[in-house]
C-alpha cells in the first residue's frame, strides 16, 4: 500500500499482479470511489484501518492484512482496531471490520492476548452505540472468531471460515476428521449455529451486503407517505394452509430494499431490515411455510436478538403475526424453549422503539403474547379481518372443553359435532371483535391498505431508542 503526502491512501491499481488479500484492495471494494484516509500509518501490524464513505454515508472500516503472518492479531494491529472504534464512537459512525486472520500472534504471547482482549472490550463498550458490521472473507480463528461474534451483524463470504480451533486441533484433541468448510463455513454457521447473519456466494457480494446494511443502519432516512396501490399479496383462505411469508414482507417494504438476516437459521421466523416510506424499519414475521409458523427455542432467540438490535439503534419494528403457538415436544423443552422463549418476551417488553403489530392470521396462546402484543407494549396493533386471537385453535379447545360431548357420539358423527362446537366456541370467546372491544387491537384494516396503515401508525409515534447494548444472545 502507498500513502501520499496529505495522508490519503492510494487505492491499489487493479491487474493480474494485484494480491486479492491486500487490505486496501478489499477496503476499496467496500467503500465508495475516492480517497481512503488511514487512521494509522501503513505498517506490518496486520491491520489497515481507514475512514471512507458508503453511498455518501461516512464510516470507519478496518481490514486484516492476511499477507502479514496470516493476518494474526498483534499488539500494534489491535491498537489500530481500538483507534478505529474510538473514532467511530466519537463521531457516531458505523464501523465495518473485514476479517481474514488466524487469531492472536503466537510470537507475542500474553501481550497479543491482552491486545485482543482490548479489542473485545472496545467492541462491547460500543455495543448499541454505533452499528458494528463484520465481513469474514477468509479464515477467522480464535480471537478473530470472537471479534465478529461480538458485533451486530456478521456476513460470511463463500471463502470465509469461523472457528475457535481449526481442523488440526480438533483432530488431535477429539479424533474427529473434518475440513474447514464443514467446521466453520457457510453451511454450519448459516443453517445450524446462528453465528452468521448473511451468507454470500462471493467476497464481492459480501461487500455489497455490508454496504447495504451500513446504509440502512447508518442513514435511516425519514418516513414519508406512500401511494395507495392495490396490495399484491393475498393469503390462503384456509388458515391451516402453509404459505411463504416472504412475498408479504416484500410487498410491505419499499421495492428492493430488504436484507434478510439469518435466512436459513430458524426459518420459521423471518427477520429483515428494509425501508418503508423511505425509513429503515425492522420486520419480524412468522413464516407458516416452516414448522407451520410455530415459535420454538431457536426462532425465539433469533427474533429476540433482532429486536434488541433494532431497539439499540432506534429502528422502528413491524411485527407480522400468524402463529399457532409454541412448538411442542421433549426436544424443545430440553433445548431450553422456556429460557430462550423468555428472551423474546423480555426483548419486546423492554423495547423503546415504535412497534407496530399486524395480525394477518391466527394468533394463539403464549405465542400471541410473545409476538409484540399490546400487553408487551406494542405501540399500535392492526389486524386483517381474517385474523383470529385465541388461547388455542377452536378444534383443540373443544376437544378439551367438550370431550364428554364428543365421546358420547359415534365416530361417524364426531367430526361434524366437532366442527359445530368449534364454530360455537369461536363465537363465544369473542375472537377479533372482543379484542377490539378490549383495546388489545386498535384497528381492523383492509389488506389493500396495509402499507398506508402501517406508515400512518408509525407517523403517529415518537422516535425512541433503547439504552442498552446488543449482547449476542
Amino acid at each position: 500500500m502507498s500513502v501520499v503526502d496529505n495522508g490519503v491512501a492510494a487505492r491499489p491499481a487493479p491487474g493480474p499482479a494485484a494480491d486479492p488479500r491486500d487490505p486496501l484492495a478489499r477496503l476499496a471494494t467496500l467503500l465508495d470511489e475516492g480517497p481512503l484516509r488511514p487512521i494509522a500509518p501503513p505498517d506490518q501490524s496486520g491491520v489497515c484501518a481507514v475512514r471512507g464513505r458508503i453511498e455518501g454515508v461516512p464510516v470507519v472500516a478496518f481490514c486484516s492484512d492476511a499477507r502479514v503472518q496470516g493476518g494474526a492479531m498483534g499488539s500494534q494491529g489491535c491498537d489500530h482496531i481500538v483507534r478505529a472504534y474510538d473514532l467511530a464512537a466519537r463521531e457516531r459512525l458505523p464501523v465495518i471490520g473485514v476479517w481474514h486472520s488466524g487469531g492472536a500472534r503466537l510470537a507475542e504471547g500474553v501481550e497479543s492476548l491482552h491486545a485482543v482482549g482490548r479489542v473485545f472490550e472496545v467492541m462491547t463498550r460500543n455495543s448499541g452505540v454505533v452499528p458494528q458490521i463484520s465481513v469474514v472473507v477468509g479464515a477467522a480463528a480464535g480471537g478473530a472468531a470472537y471479534g465478529p461474534a461480538l458485533t451486530d451483524l456478521v456476513i460470511l463470504a463463500d471463502t470465509g471460515r469461523i472457528f475457535v480451533t481449526g481442523p488440526d486441533v480438533v483432530r488431535s484433541v477429539t479424533g474427529e476428521e473434518i475440513d474447514t468448510a464443514a467446521l466453520g463455513g457457510p453451511e454450519p454457521h448459516g443453517r445450524r449455529s446462528g453465528v452468521v447473519h448473511v451468507v454470500t456466494e462471493s467476497e464481492a457480494e459480501a461487500m455489497t451486503r455490508a454496504r447495504q446494511l451500513a446504509v440502512l443502519l447508518g442513514h435511516q432516512g425519514r418516513l414519508r407517505a406512500v401511494e395507495e396501490t392495490a396490495f399484491p399479496v393475498a393469503l390462503p383462505d384456509n388458515p391451516r394452509r402453509a404459505y411463504d411469508v416472504h412475498p408479504l414482507i416484500r410487498a410491505v417494504l419499499d421495492e428492493g430494499t430488504e436484507v434478510e438476516l439469518h435466512r436459513r437459521w430458524a426459518p420459521n421466523i423471518v427477520t429483515t431490515l428494509g425501508r418503508l416510506g423511505g425509513r429503515t424499519i425492522g420486520v419480524v414475521a412468522n413464516n407458516p411455510l416452516k414448522l407451520g409458523g410455530c415459535l420454538d427455542a431457536a426462532s425465539a432467540e433469533k427474533a429476540a436478538r433482532f429486536v434488541r438490535m433494532c431497539d439499540a439503534f432506534g429502528v422502528p419494528l413491524l411485527v407480522l403475526v400468524d402463529v399457532p403457538g409454541y412448538l411442542p415436544g421433549v426436544g424443545q423443552e430440553h433445548n431450553g424453549v422456556v429460557r430462550r422463549g423468555a428472551k423474546l418476551l423480555h426483548a419486546f417488553a423492554e423495547a423503546s422503539v415504535p412497534r407496530v403489530t399486524l395480525l394477518t392470521g391466527k394468533a394463539y396462546g403464549g405465542a400471541y403474547i410473545a409476538m409484540n402484543s399490546r400487553a408487551l407494549g406494542a405501540t399500535r396493533v392492526l389486524a386483517w379481518p381474517r385474523a383470529v386471537i385465541a388461547v388455542m385453535g377452536p378444534v383443540a379447545a373443544v376437544r378439551i372443553l367438550r370431550r364428554r360431548d364428543l365421546a358420547a357420539v359415534s365416530e361417524e358423527e364426531r367430526p361434524e359435532l366437532e366442527r359445530r362446537l368449534a364454530e360455537e366456541h369461536e363465537k363465544e370467546v369473542g375472537g377479533l371483535g372482543r379484542a377490539v372491544e378490549l383495546g388489545v387491537v386498535d384497528e381492523v384494516i383492509d389488506p389493500a391498505t396495509t402499507r398506508t396503515a402501517i406508515v400512518r401508525a408509525l407517523a403517529r409515534t415518537t422516535p425512541a431508542r433503547g439504552a442498552h447494548g446488543n449482547i449476542p444472545l
